[in-house]
């Protein structure tokens, strides 16, 4: 009974959230364009799953996905589990000590990141556009690791309690400098695949880790250390998505000059000439 009032609860504060969208986009229907919905039924009906849907995840969210994310980061960060992994008992752990957090930290990032629906959806349209140029698994495993890297990296920045505008500071240098020598269709696309990444799924496990390691790790603050991991996960991808491009541009150009070269060996005629 208590499930279904809380439920009923988070389903009256989706609605009040939803219903401003539906404000505007009814309005400017009938008072700007001044036509009618077609198919007015299953646009409401469209709503009410919208709804039911949004109102089910944050449920779930509230019940598994953050729950299970700051179980994980004290059972890693637990003085027992790292008296056991590495054999020997420490009164001030190190930051090296925390090894496991920052392997389950690139794990979760990368299978999160696989998985992401709206990812999925951009890497088909991208393949699609440039008529199969962009490999749909191939950009998918780059923005994959590049978000297991960054949520890595920012698990080790929570430990170590280093400030967080260091590393947006030189991730951006880096991105600025990609920018200039990556190839120019790549680059629209590299930035966007930084925002899809942070998404349905891979947000609410990255945020319920920062701030279970926050909370877990002595000497650190939940809200000013355990934010900040998906701001590495919207960064890291952009830089991976532009070095996959450059390398795929490497490649194809190494393959075309053996390609010339073993087309002069085999016509030497035509150097006499």
């Amino acid at each position: 009974m208590s499930f279904l009032q809380h439920f009923f609860g988070t389903l009256l504060a989706t609605l009040r959230d939803v219903v401003p969208i539906a404000v505007i986009i009814f309005g400017f229907q009938f008072l700007v364009l001044r036509r009618p919905i077609p198919r007015l039924r299953r646009v409401l009906i469209g709503f009410a799953y919208v709804l039911v849907g949004l109102a089910l995840f944050l449920e779930g969210l509230e019940q598994a996905l953050f729950p299970l994310g700051r179980l994980m980061a004290e059972q890693l960060t637990h003085p027992d589990f790292i008296v056991g992994s590495i054999g020997q008992v420490v009164v001030d752990p190190h930051w090296s000590h925390y090894y496991w957090v920052y392997v389950f930290a690139f794990a979760i990032g990368f299978s999160t990141t696989v998985a992401e629906p709206s990812l999925i959806a951009v890497a088909i349209k991208a393949n699609q556009v440039s008529g199969g140029a962009i490999g749909v698994w191939g950009l998918r495993m780059a923005v994959a690791l590049g978000v297991a890297i960054g949520i890595s990296l920012g698990t080790f920045r929570i430990v170590t309690g280093y400030p967080l505008h260091y590393f947006i500071i030189a991730g951006y240098i880096v991105v600025v400098i990609q920018t200039y020598f990556a190839p120019k269709m790549i680059v629209p696309l590299a930035y966007d695949s930084g925002g899809v990444t942070t998404s349905t799924v891979t947000v609410p496990l990255v945020a319920a880790l920062g701030l279970g390691l926050a909370e877990t790790v002595p000497g650190r603050s939940p809200l000013f250390d355990g934010f900040g991991l998906i701001a590495f996960a919207s960064l890291f991808p952009i830089m991976t998505v532009m070095a996959y491009a450059k390398l795929s541009e490497y490649r194809a150009l190494k393959a075309q000059r053996l390609g010339q070269e073993s087309g002069v060996q085999d016509n030497p005629s035509d150097q006499e000439d």
